[in-house]
């Protein structure tokens, strides 16, 4: 029975310090650091208010014909969206996308964001 009754404090302790972590609130611990930390927020707002648009057409790098991209079949490599004809293209993509990658008449141009914009 003395057993039962230290587990049972114990376990009343343990839950009291999870619940009241460890003691931070109860000293009056604040979150707020100011400075950097509200800046960082601020950040993660601005970010989420940024949204991507794709563009009304592209061209598969497959096939090379010019596809709508409501329709077309995406693919993401190396953080750029690929859209594609067919599943097949895709599929062809897939597996070896650097042959398609880099294929353009102006390599020496990186394709950028605002491209098809």
């Amino acid at each position: 029975m003395e057993a039962l009754v230290y587990f049972v404090i114990w376990g009343v302790f343990i839950f009291l310090m999870m619940r009241m972590g460890c003691g931070s609130h109860v000293m009056g611990h604040s979150h707020r650091h100011g400075g950097a930390g509200e800046e960082k927020g601020q950040d993660a707002e601005r970010r989420q208010d940024l949204k991507w648009y794709p563009p009304a057409e592209d061209i598969d790098p497959v096939c090379k014909k010019q596809v709508r991209t409501a329709d077309a079949k995406p693919s993401v490599y190396e953080g750029y969206v690929y859209y594609f004809c067919s599943r097949e293209c895709r599929e062809l993509f897939e597996t070896k996308p650097d042959l398609y990658v880099g294929q353009s008449d102006d390599a020496s141009n990186p394709r950028l964001e605002a491209h098809n914009a």
